[in-house]
């Protein structure tokens, strides 16, 4: 089927006389370009900072904001503005009164998406936008532009791919004014883009003040090569410590530069010179840097790279194909498990009510692996002093002999315990002297030795008040004793959960929580269903090839006036300020909470995290991610640069935090609460004007899509109402904690795309790019998805294809390949390749394109939904599969009900009446 003859699939001929709904105005539809001879989006020539506009260009795409008035940028520079401080006008919507507003309809029977978005400069307070205004004295801030929210429904989700507010600091600022300067929202944000100056300022805000901190942004370190500074030299603050940076003022003809945290006057060593012209190093040019650091920052020669795997060869194990599975995927990873000084060793030990160690000869001694059983589980010992922990590549052959043998060896297995702990404090015992990392694999509930966890009575507490206390919290001192036990050793512990049973993850997380690792949960694991090995396998081999830092201790520093109050992600806080991970992984990110101390005096603010790290290179090295901020005493200037992803990045922590003391309810109040405090502070201290007209609920635009977000965390499986499993339960609380502000926002918000209508060029690869085009996303709301449609739901972690009930039997045919609705297969599964049908391919392009990814280790499952029908067999085989699927679908819907929860109109209305008492 040729793409420039696209096949119409129409609606249902009966659904017609049945009046169903029609879909909210405007979603999906395409942005038309913008016209011959209309204000472009900005002329990248004119701008400074190209980094900042290619970031707000791309989030662009298909916005648009009613009366805005286009700019020219030509006007906004006479007028002396400073350059390169370009932001969406989705920011940026002008001041109306509401009689002018009401005169100005929002025409909601035109697409929304069909209105082109246009770009302006931010302006100085008082400047004027044409040539000749006069400029008022005062540095450049974000301006306010409030919305209805009520105005703004269907919310315009397409504000959730804009970067964050800019930050309004001038060239003058730095060293060396560049496009790598201040520009680095990827790695370090902030929840405000202008900093209150005093806390009384911050407090009557209602806001939070925070970061969120993503150190690393790919899997595989040479994807994200960083400016690194290869001498040894590192400049840091004699008083605050902090690490030289671009913010610095340079004083005394060069010999000395003054502290941009504390003020302190330094002496530049002689050595920052000896390579060269020291305006050129990357510490200057660049907000985020890594030093090759001097011996006097290790305590010890860089040790190799440690992985002890244990492995679950309890009867469950053996029974679902878990180990056979593991054994396979880490003999094919091999090669690309990190070893790139030829240094890393391997051990694995083995696991049911014994302990089963193996001593691994060198390749060049020979063939003859050895197997210890140790059955004393209250003191297990190591029952050989060699052979257990070997190099990689001085064993491959013999690593590879024994992955192949594993599963033979314990196929016969009948044994259904699973000593976790026992085994645990063997692999440490193993590998304490240099540290690493330990990778559990595991199906089975910890049921023997120390460290016995129990089944817990699920049925007696769900969805009451005693469920989260009762459920969420350890059933064994052991899983919080020994990852600080871990910490010593520096050795982190991952584990992978793979059952139909209960494996109480509520425990077994915290041995990555406290050490920096992380848990992966895999309900219903079958080595006969090709879906979940296939995940698994996918999951798993990118989790072991993925590089890794160790011995890393993470610490953030701010202006003097500033404090660091909340650490939030997985790690072990060592001291007030120290955050400790025996070994930091590239897909997890940490949210910092901070406080004001005292008056901050300064115009501009200053914030620095760095990691020191042993890098698996075999070097020390400290990574440090610089920001600046500007300080502001206006309260508008506060609420103009709030970043409402990393605001709800905040809550997303402070509600894992409360949930397992508070409860679900309160956490879920909490949440409504600080929505209700924002939208009552605007509206008493925020709004000047009269609003008049018929009681809107106002908010800043650049805020406008977080009462959302709010409203869809308190739907999330981690904190909704409603029976939802323990394991569940716990490992969504888990993924809220450490997952990546972009899979964090679609987590919370699942991005939808309508397939059966999408344009001609999506699924096909780009003409210039050659990427695969991806169509617009519509709201996540029912209301949207027509009963002869198709569907693809993404939450960040899973997908699912609905496909309406009452689908044209060509739709089904294309996608298919059979016109019988009732033979799709439902659950998970994959789309059979159509050879005969473009759409099928075009389809099936647009899954895979969504489940590319470089920074995590997530492989996307896909779940086929079949909608319901009028004409569906009452007593079908599949009734009561399709039944639980449609229900979980429905849960990822979430601007409508779930559970007992308010649609995301009755929410924006509950807060109207809360802050109108």
């Amino acid at each position: 089927m040729s793409h420039h003859k696209k096949r119409v699939y129409p609606q249902a001929q009966y659904q017609l006389a049945e009046g169903l709904a029609q879909p909210m105005a405007g979603a999906g539809a395409p942005t038309q370009p913008v016209a011959p001879g209309q204000q472009p989006f900005l002329t990248p020539a004119q701008q400074h900072l190209h980094q900042q506009i290619d970031q707000a260009t791309a989030g662009l795409g298909n916005m648009q904001l009613h009366n805005v008035p286009v700019v020219d940028p030509n006007s906004f520079q006479q007028a002396g503005a400073p350059m390169g401080q370009a932001y969406p006008q989705a920011y940026q919507q002008p001041v109306q009164p509401m009689q002018q507003q009401q005169q100005l309809p929002m025409q909601p029977q035109q697409p929304m998406q069909q209105q082109t978005y246009q770009q302006q400069q931010y302006q100085q307070p008082g400047v004027g936008v044409g040539a000749g205004m006069g400029v008022s004295v005062g540095k450049p801030m974000n301006q306010l532009y409030p919305v209805d929210l009520f105005q703004e429904l269907p919310p315009p989700i397409t504000d959730l791919s804009l970067p964050p507010p800019p930050l309004m600091v001038p060239p003058e600022k730095m060293i060396v004014p560049n496009e790598t300067v201040n520009h680095c929202s990827e790695h370090l944000r902030c929840t405000m883009n202008a900093i209150p100056k005093n806390g009384s300022l911050l407090k009557k805000s209602k806001l939070p003040l925070a970061m969120v901190i993503r150190p690393y942004t790919k899997l595989i370190d040479a994807d994200a090569p960083t400016p690194t500074t290869p001498d040894g030299v590192v400049v840091r603050c004699r008083r605050c410590r902090a690490y030289l940076n671009p913010f610095v003022q340079i004083i005394e003809n060069g010999l000395r530069y003054r502290c941009a945290f504390c003020n302190l006057a330094n002496t530049f060593p002689q050595q920052i010179d000896m390579n060269g012209n020291r305006y050129e190093r990357p510490e200057f040019n660049s907000s985020i840097v890594d030093f090759v650091a001097p011996k006097e920052y290790a305590v010890r020669p860089p040790p190799p790279s440690t992985y002890a795997f244990v492995l679950d060869v309890s009867q469950a194990a053996i029974k679902n194909g878990l180990l056979a599975t593991t054994a396979r995927t880490l003999l094919e990873s091999l090669d690309t498990i990190p070893n790139h000084d030829e240094r890393t060793r391997i051990s694995i030990i083995c696991v049911d009510q014994s302990l089963h160690f193996f001593r691994i000869p060198l390749d060049e001694e020979g063939d003859n692996i050895k197997m210890y059983d140790v059955a004393d589980l209250d003191e297990p010992f190591l029952p050989s002093p060699s052979g257990l922990l070997v190099p990689l590549i001085e064993a491959r052959n013999n690593i590879e002999k024994l992955l192949t043998s594993l599963p033979e060896i314990f196929q016969q297995s009948i044994q259904p315990k699973f000593a976790l702990a026992p085994a645990l404090k063997s692999a440490l015992n193993l590998i304490r002297a240099q540290g690493g990392k330990i990778i559990v694999v595991g199906a089975t509930l910890p049921n023997v030795g120390e460290g016995t966890l129990h089944k817990r009575n699920e049925k007696a507490v769900a969805n009451t008040s005693k469920e989260a206390s009762t459920l969420l919290n350890t059933g064994d001192a052991f899983y919080k004793s020994f990852p600080i036990e871990c910490n010593k050793f520096q050795v982190a512990v991952d584990v992978f959960m793979a059952s139909d049973d209960y494996v109480d993850i509520a425990s077994v997380s915290n041995l990555g929580r406290f050490t920096g690792g992380q848990t992966h949960f895999y309900p219903g694991f079958s080595a006969l269903n090709l879906i979940d090995v296939t995940k698994f396998s996918k999951e798993f081999s990118k989790h072991v090839s993925m590089d890794l830092s160790f011995e890393t201790v993470m610490r953030a520093r701010a202006s003097s006036g500033l404090k660091m109050t909340g650490f939030y992600g997985h790690f072990f806080n060592r001291s007030s300020d120290l955050c400790a991970l025996p070994a930091i992984p590239r897909d997890q990110s940490y949210v910092f909470e901070l406080g004001i101390d005292e008056q901050l005096t300064k115009e501009y603010v200053y914030l620095q995290v760095a990691l020191l790290l042993t890098s698996n290179v075999a070097q020390r090295r400290i990574r440090v991610i610089t920001l600046a901020i500007p300080t502001t005493d206006k309260l508008t200037d506060v609420y103009a640069s709030a970043d409402q992803l990393a605001i709800t990045a905040y809550y997303a922590q402070k509600g894992v935090e409360r949930a397992p003391s508070s409860g679900f309810e309160d956490t879920r109040e909490f949440l409504n609460k600080s929505v209700q405090e924002v939208l009552a502070t605007y509206k008493k201290e925020v709004l000047t004007s009269n609003t008049g007209g018929a009681a809107p609920l106002m908010l800043c635009a650049n805020l406008r899509m977080w009462p959302l977000l709010m409203h869809s965390l308190t739907k999330h499986m981690a904190f909704r109402s409603g029976i939802v499993p323990a394991d569940h339960r716990a490992h969504a609380l888990n993924n809220l904690e450490t997952l990546p502000l972009p899979y964090l926002i679609q987590n919370i918000y699942p991005t939808v795309y309508s397939l059966h209508d999408m344009p001609d060029e999506a699924g096909l690869p780009h003409e210039e790019t050659g990427e695969i085009v991806l169509p617009q996303p519509i709201n996540s709301t029912s209301s949207l998805l027509e009963r002869y449609g198709l569907y693809l739901i993404d939450t960040g972690l899973d997908m699912f294809l609905w496909i309406g009930g009452d689908a044209v039997p060509e739709l089904v045919t294309d996608v298919f390949g059979t016109p019988d609705i009732m033979e799709i297969p439902i659950g998970k599964n994959e789309l059979p390749v159509l050879d005969a049908t473009e759409f099928n391919l075009r389809v099936r392009n647009v899954i895979s394109k969504i489940r590319e990814h470089d920074d995590v280790i997530f492989y996307k499952t896909l779940h086929i939904v079949r909608g319901a029908s009028p004409s569906e067999p009452m007593n079908h085989v599949s009734a009561r599969e399709v039944a639980s699927l449609r229900l979980w679908t429905a849960s990822q819907l979430v601007e409508d009900k779930v559970q007992n929860s308010w649609n995301y109109r009755e929410f924006l209305q509950n807060m109207k009446t809360r802050i109108s008492k």
